[in-house]
């Protein structure tokens, strides 16, 4: 006997999983054209998708993944959060979003997120209506792995090509290629594979739903600015960093996580000035651990975060500690 098909919400965010091209070759161009379809379109037009689950469409927004902001990701869980409220029986999440900045919205989703339901965030590197794009098939390994009860307890989901991520290791590696998304240390949670979704391993790191971030009341969150360490790097943006009123800086430093002797001048001036300096690498793994005299006075390390994880780590740290202790905290524990 068949088994009932779960009720999967499908919330759209646009990017390239829903961008049309003019022709099926225009694989890159379609960007500039800015050419997207709605989510309800999306879904439409992958029929599959019915076959696997019962989609529940959820309107967001349609936009290029480059112009979500942090106030969107406020916006977008607490549309996540109240699904129940609004649509009964929900098994499950999947958020189409684009591929430039999909791992800093998953992250932020799973240090947010309430539900105790999967929720997946899924993406493209072709356009929907490109030539063997993955757009279609994407969704639909999405909605089966929303669909799989041992999906659930793993924090929010990233899934393409194939593969299951966790939301805190997926990042975004190649520009063009479809295995872009990797977690370079710890590699997959699992497979969508054609007959069953498979899962290996779980994070061990506290993820959504059991976190301690409550965003319910905001607007906006603190502002956390990246500085990039290279070779004669000053402390040029840093200084602006501070004057643009950055409650936290992330550093992208040398690995293993060092500076130069000018850019850490301007950390320990901003340090004594009441901001926040974290200690991330640019190197794409490995920990960041505390070398005192390299990475300025009582800075904060970000562990394995890459920095664009640590400052949306650290930008929800901000809203629940406000001294380098307590940030660091909370980098030890998510």
């Amino acid at each position: 006997m068949n088994m009932p098909k779960q009720r999967i919400a499908i919330i759209g965010t646009g990017g390239t999983i829903s961008s049309r091209g003019a022709d099926p070759l225009e694989l890159v161009n379609y960007i500039d054209r800015g050419l997207v379809y709605n989510v309800d379109e999306v879904v439409e037009r992958t029929p599959n998708l019915n076959d696997v689950c019962e989609p529940v469409v959820v309107p967001f927004m349609a936009v290029g993944s480059t112009e979500i902001t942090p106030a969107d990701w406020l916006r977008l869980v607490k549309t996540v959060n109240e699904i129940p409220d609004h649509h009964e029986g929900i098994s499950g999440v999947v958020i189409t979003h684009g591929t430039a900045s999909l791992e800093e919205t998953a992250y932020f989703l799973n240090l947010t997120v309430k539900l105790d339901i999967p929720v997946v965030v899924v993406g493209a590197q072709r356009p929907f209506t490109g030539l063997s794009s993955d757009a279609q098939l994407n969704l639909v390994n999405a909605a089966r792995v929303a669909s799989t009860p041992a999906a659930r307890g793993l924090g929010v989901l990233v899934c393409l090509n194939g593969e299951v991520h966790a939301a805190r290791e997926a990042t975004k590696t190649s520009t063009f290629r479809m295995q872009t998304f990797r977690a370079p240390e710890f590699g997959v949670l699992g497979h969508a594979d054609h007959d069953s979704v498979n899962f290996y391993r779980k994070p061990v790191r506290d993820c959504a739903p059991n976190t301690e971030f409550d965003v319910s009341g905001f607007d906006d969150l603190p502002r956390v600015d990246i500085a990039y360490c290279y070779g004669g790097a000053d402390g040029v943006a840093v200084e602006a960093f501070v004057s643009a009123g950055a409650r936290a800086i992330v550093v992208a430093g040398f690995a293993p996580g060092l500076v130069t002797q000018s850019l850490l001048k301007a950390l320990n001036d901003a340090v004594d000035n009441g901001v926040i300096v974290i200690q991330s690498s640019r190197a794409g793994s490995g920990r960041v651990t505390p070398i005192k005299t390299k990475q300025g006075r009582n800075s904060v390390t970000a562990d394995n975060l890459n920095p664009q994880k640590a400052r949306v780590l650290a930008m929800l740290a901000l809203t629940v500690a406000k001294d380098a202790a307590g940030i660091q905290t909370r980098f030890d524990r998510y």
